[in-house]
């Protein structure tokens, strides 16, 4: 919110991201309405429900500024495999249970929308730096308070956040040596499967609806926007 206010502008960020951090936060906190709680711990999860729906507000007041090329996740293949593992690995089912594990596995992969912005994105920012830096890297403290807990308690498990939690130190991790070093394991791999799966969302979109709507990306990463119509096979526009 500070580097969006400062810069008047939302571009260098996901809007992706901000999505799922916020059904994160109003999945895992609905607790709130489920049994007294204390104060701080009240006013923690309001300000998280609240900082992440006034950031949505500011992407729709910001929108002329808001990078929609570069911010090409299909968050259907995040959400439905997350909700899924949710019902399968959840330890009690009863509502509040089920989408609480749902956030944690969602949140593991809430930055990768993010990451695969910034791995198309030659802007670097030093808000937006930091601000991916922050996000990415609290849970890389989260890891040494597990492996802390392992040390003294053996009997401790919690699968859910684990595993989350491993595949965002992951691509923090990657995003780190990628942001100073210009060196990335997994931006290629990353890139060719979010185009593959937008490919296929586009073929989908063409046969339910007669048009398709792509964001396009040569080697180098320079966007190629186009747009065909079902009954024709050349291109309507093209844009570089």
């Amino acid at each position: 919110l500070l580097t969006m206010a400062k810069n008047q502008s939302c571009a260098g960020l996901s809007m992706r991201s901000q999505i799922l951090y916020f059904i994160i936060f109003v999945t895992r906190y609905l607790d709130l309405f489920d049994h007294t709680q204390t104060a701080y711990l009240v006013f923690f999860k309001l300000t998280y429900i609240i900082t992440s729906g006034v950031a949505l507000m500011a992407f729709y007041s910001m929108q002329a500024t808001y990078e929609r090329h570069k911010d090409t996740c299909n968050l259907v293949i995040i959400l439905v495999p997350c909700f899924t593992a949710a019902l399968l690995l959840t330890n009690e089912y009863s509502t509040l249970e089920v989408l609480w594990t749902y956030s944690e596995f969602l949140e593991g992969f809430a930055m990768v929308p993010q990451y695969i912005f910034c791995y198309r994105d030659t802007n670097k920012d030093v808000g937006v730096t930091s601000f991916v830096v922050a996000l990415g890297g609290y849970r890389v403290f989260y890891a040494m308070n597990w492996i802390y807990k392992k040390i003294n308690m053996p009997q401790y498990m919690d699968i859910q956040s684990w595993i989350g939690g491993l595949v965002e130190i992951a691509f923090f991790l990657d995003y780190l040596n990628y942001r100073f070093r210009g060196a990335s394991i997994l931006r290629s791999m990353v890139l060719q499967v979010d185009e593959k799966i937008n490919e296929i969302s586009d073929k989908v979109e063409l046969k339910v609806l007669g048009t398709q709507s792509s964001n396009n990306f040569s080697k180098d990463g320079q966007q190629i926007r186009r747009r065909r119509g079902a009954g024709a096979g050349e291109e309507e526009g093209l844009e570089v």
